[in-house]
This record gives structure tokens, C-alpha cells and sequence, in this order.
């Protein structure tokens, strides 16, 4: 599961380069000069310009389970997807802006993992002002490369070792019944928050975080809030809308909404048996 910041992650390294410095490009691992992760405008795109529309089927007959229990299994479920989860494909929408300015970019493209630590994107289509493209997009995306690189998950992971919870009731949200729970990091660590966490009262997987980042990623920032939308596929859990909103010591105001949609996990078994002889 990608963690819940993953969408502020870019900030620490976007707000020098508006000083000067400029992304050159990106190659399957990480930021090259001679190779690109990113393939500009490779194919024209066609994903929808709004929010995915994603529909949860319940069984009638699961029962609803206690906090503390939902709780457990959102735990167990992270640790079973970190195992089972071999990769996966979707297509991605950035949506960045500047409102200070009035700049504005979006950019769709195919993203692909593969565990442990592969993640590349293929480029659809672009429009709108190349700064933000340069200064916002593509810095947020090579931030999420060397995320899934270089960093720990279990250093900023939603779990005891990081956070203290706190049960706050039930609410609906987007028609689910949710569990709520208040979360604050037991240290003020580069990538955890203080916020929200929603939680299927149902199923036990996540369906929401929200919340800021305790401490900034870098000092040109001076606050990072964010609310994330989660949807079930298959036997996994993914993000499928982050909105982020950052207030900056240079351009003002930074808003940034990611879209993910068609999502393909492949499970390590099913990778398994599709590399066996004769399969």
C-alpha cells in the first residue's frame, strides 16, 4: 500500500528547483540525464477528467466489527498486501496549480509497479503551463520513484511502532459505514502526520486519511495538509484520490490532486504460477 503522504514526499526537493535548478528527466529507477522514466507524450490518453467513480460490493452477510477488531485487520491487511502484492498497473491524473499565479498543469499517465522497489511511469498526455509541469509534476513523481527506492516503509507504515490511536465513533462516508480514528505519531518524523484515519466497519480495510504532515519536508514549506481516498480491488487496497494542499514560502499556495483509476494487482502467487513450465 502506498502510504498516505507519499503526495507531500515532493515538496523537500520541488521548492529548491524553483530557485534554479531543473529536472532533466527520469529513467525506471530514479532521475537520469540520458534516459527518461517518464516518455513524453507517448499516446493520446482518455482518462476521465473527474473523480474515478468506484463501487464497493458488501456481502450482505459480513458483520460489523468492533473498533479494536477493525483496527487489527487494517493492520493484518497491510502486512498481508506488503507480502502478497507482486505489482501492479494503473493510470494516473495529475492535477497541479499555482492560484497565486493562476498557473496550472495536467498530466496523465500509465503508472507500473513492481515489488519490492520498481516504479515507472509511461507519459499520455500534457497540458498546461511547462513550470508547473517541471517545478511540480515531475518533481512529485521523482520524489515517488525514490520513495519506493531508497526509503524504510515501516518508518512512516500506520502502525503501533509510529502512532498513538485514538477511537473517535462511526460516520458514513461515501456511503460506507467507517470507523474513525485519530492518529498522532510518537515522534516528529520526516513523513508522518497527525490527523484521520477511516477505516471499513465492514471489511477493516482503509477508506480514508487525512490530516498534516508534523514536520515539514523542507524549509521553504510551512504547512502540508491532505485528505486521501482508498478503494478495495481485488484483495488489495489502493489509493484512488489524493488532494494536497501546501502553503509555500515562494509561490503561495500549491494544490495538487492525484486521480488513479484501472488498477491491475498481480498477486505473488498468481505471478508464480504464470512463470511455472508448461503454464
Amino acid at each position: 500500500m502506498r502510504a498516505c503522504f507519499l503526495i507531500c514526499l515532493w515538496l523537500g526537493c520541488m521548492f529548491p528547483g524553483l530557485l534554479g535548478a531543473q529536472v532533466s528527466g527520469f529513467c525506471g529507477g530514479g532521475l537520469s540525464a540520458d534516459k527518461a522514466v517518464v516518455s513524453d507524450f507517448s499516446a493520446e490518453g482518455s482518462l476521465g477528467r473527474g473523480l474515478p467513480s468506484v463501487v464497493l460490493a458488501r456481502p450482505v452477510t459480513m458483520p460489523r466489527m468492533a473498533p479494536e477488531f477493525a483496527l487489527q485487520v487494517f493492520w493484518g491487511h497491510a502486512t498481508l498486501q506488503s507480502a502478497e502484492l507482486a505489482g501492479y498497473s494503473a493510470n494516473t491524473l495529475i492535477r497541479a496549480q499555482l492560484p497565486k499565479t493562476s498557473q496550472y498543469g495536467e498530466y496523465e499517465l500509465q503508472r507500473h509497479y513492481s515489488a519490492p522497489r520498481t516504479l515507472v511511469f509511461k507519459a499520455l498526455r500534457f497540458t498546461g503551463d511547462n513550470f508547473v509541469k517541471s517545478n511540480i509534476i515531475l518533481r512529485l513523481l521523482q520524489s515517488e520513484v525514490d520513495h519506493v527506492q531508497k526509503d524504510d516503509p515501516a518508518l512512516t507504515a500506520i502502525t503501533p511502532a509510529n502512532y498513538k490511536f485514538s477511537y473517535k465513533g462511526t460516520t458514513d462516508l461515501n456511503g460506507r459505514v467507517v470507523h474513525v480514528f485519530h492518529i498522532k505519531p510518537r515522534q516528529k518524523r520526516a513523513g508522518l502526520f497527525k490527523g484521520k484515519i477511516f477505516l471499513d466497519a465492514y471489511s477493516g480495510t482503509l477508506a480514508r486519511a487525512d490530516g498534516k504532515l508534523v514536520k515539514s519536508p523542507s524549509l521553504f514549506v510551512k504547512r502540508i495538509e491532505f485528505v486521501q481516498d482508498y478503494a478495495d480491488v481485488a484483495s488489495f487496497t489502493f489509493p484512488i484520490h489524493i488532494h494536497s494542499e501546501a502553503q509555500t514560502r515562494i509561490v503561495g499556495r500549491t494544490v495538487v490532486d492525484i486521480y488513479e483509476q484501472d488498477y491491475q494487482p498481480v498477486a505473488v502467487t498468481a505471478q508464480a504460477r504464470s512463470t511455472q513450465p508448461g503454464s
